[in-house]
């Protein structure tokens, strides 16, 4: 019995049945690549779902972790300055639109955090009524509650019901489907840049202009949901300034701590001011372990050089994609997304395609009802993104092995 399967099967004995878990038990990375317990090599184009933004065992990763622990210490709580903290804080609002920021551990906090304080804003600031949110369909935003609430997926799932009232879906980049949901009672409007569950479809700039026309002339706060789109995966990092448009409100994770669990979401300073002492909080939020690791990842992250070479490296996968989808004709449907957010529309079963890619050492996630998605470190080179396209190449064009829809 291999070791995989051992510790898989092990696993499978104490875990709540929440995954499909996958026979491979990841013992160690490098760089771009992941081994298992037997010492195969993986090209992880999963990347945890756009989380490990430098890869695996990156120094800069590692020093946010080393040096926080040599201080000897890894909490504090949230009324204690420490100095990562301060800095990441600092890093992050004085690359940003934003001005103020709170520290949370994930993105559903994140977002959370941010549905909370655009009801506390608009509670003072427009009327006690106007609590209601408009969000889209194929939409993601989290597994809490509040979260759930506004991703379309809880439509399909009312055992966990009820869910939060006051969420109004739309019909993502149509903009006349958004008119059509205001009323005096929103207080804002919550878009990802980039629909990441939804099947990597892109907001158009035309689209995001216009959000931020009707949230201007209707007094209704703009949340830019950039869990999975920011931290320089579109190239910028921030995803809403890769789209030119400027939100009052900003949720992250994922990206901001390149496999640390940290999130966080920013504000205006006029919409931030709405909180006050004790509204809002969270134990382990901020810690100066994460902050860490936020100071010395995004640290990295926002370097010029860093963010050129991840449009090049975008520009480059995408090409090599649509070379393929021209060379294999109607067995790709679509290249989609932006930056290194990447999907493949596929006229085969994308759960097929995910076993015999790991089969033959390459990791990808589905994302939709049938996109392969792409989210591999950002500083991918191009001979990895070679070996990653023809990894692709040989199980799409195998297709006696592939189940069609």
């Amino acid at each position: 019995m291999s070791k995989n399967h051992d510790l898989q099967t092990r696993a499978n004995d104490v875990y709540m049945q929440l995954y499909p878990h996958k026979d491979v038990v990841i013992d160690r990375g490098e760089g771009s690549y992941l081994y298992d317990m037997n010492g195969k090599q993986y090209l992880d184009c999963a990347g945890g779902i756009a989380v490990c933004a430098l890869g695996h065992n990156h120094p800069a990763f590692n020093k946010g972790i080393t040096d926080q622990i040599a201080k000897g210490f890894t909490m504090a709580i949230g009324s204690i300055a420490t100095e990562p903290k301060v800095k990441a804080a600092e890093l992050l609002v004085s690359n940003c639109c934003s001005e103020k920021i709170f520290f949370c551990n994930s993105g559903a906090e994140a977002v959370e955090g941010s549905l909370k304080l655009a009801r506390v804003w608009a509670h003072k600031n427009k009327a006690e009524d106007a609590k209601e949110f408009i969000v889209f369909h194929n939409s993601f935003h989290g597994r809490t509650y509040g979260a759930v609430s506004a991703t379309e997926k809880s439509l399909s799932q009312p055992e966990f019901g009820p869910y939060l009232p006051g969420f109004h879906f739309a019909d993502y980049n149509d903009l006349e489907s958004v008119k059509a949901l205001i009323t005096d009672k929103i207080c804002a409007i919550m878009v990802e840049p980039v629909q990441g569950e939804g099947g990597l479809t892109a907001g158009t700039p035309e689209f995001f202009k216009g959000l931020e026309k009707l949230c201007k002339d209707n007094n209704i706060l703009l949340i830019s949901d950039e869990i999975q789109a920011g931290m320089g995966r579109m190239g910028k990092l921030f995803a809403h300034a890769h789209f030119d448009y400027e939100p009052h409100i900003i949720a992250l994770a994922k990206g901001l701590g390149g496999g640390f669990p940290v999130g966080a979401f920013m504000a205006k300073k006029h919409v931030s001011d709405s909180f006050e002492v004790g509204m809002h909080g969270s134990t382990y939020a901020g810690n100066p372990l994460a902050t860490s690791v936020v100071l010395n990842v995004v640290g990295e992250i926002v370097k010029p050089e860093f963010l050129a070479r991840v449009r090049e490296a975008s520009a480059y996968f995408i090409t090599k994609l649509n070379a393929l989808h021209n060379e294999t004709g109607s067995v790709i449907t679509a290249v989609k997304g932006e930056g290194l957010m990447i999907g493949v529309d596929t006229k085969y079963d994308v759960k097929g395609i995910l076993t015999q890619l790991k089969e033959n050492g390459l990791f990808a996630t589905q994302a939709g009802k049938n996109t392969l998605r792409l989210t591999p470190p950002l500083n991918i080179r191009n001979d990895e993104i070679d070996e990653a396209v023809e990894k692709i190449s040989l199980v799409l064009k195998d297709t006696d092995k592939l189940k069609p829809i």
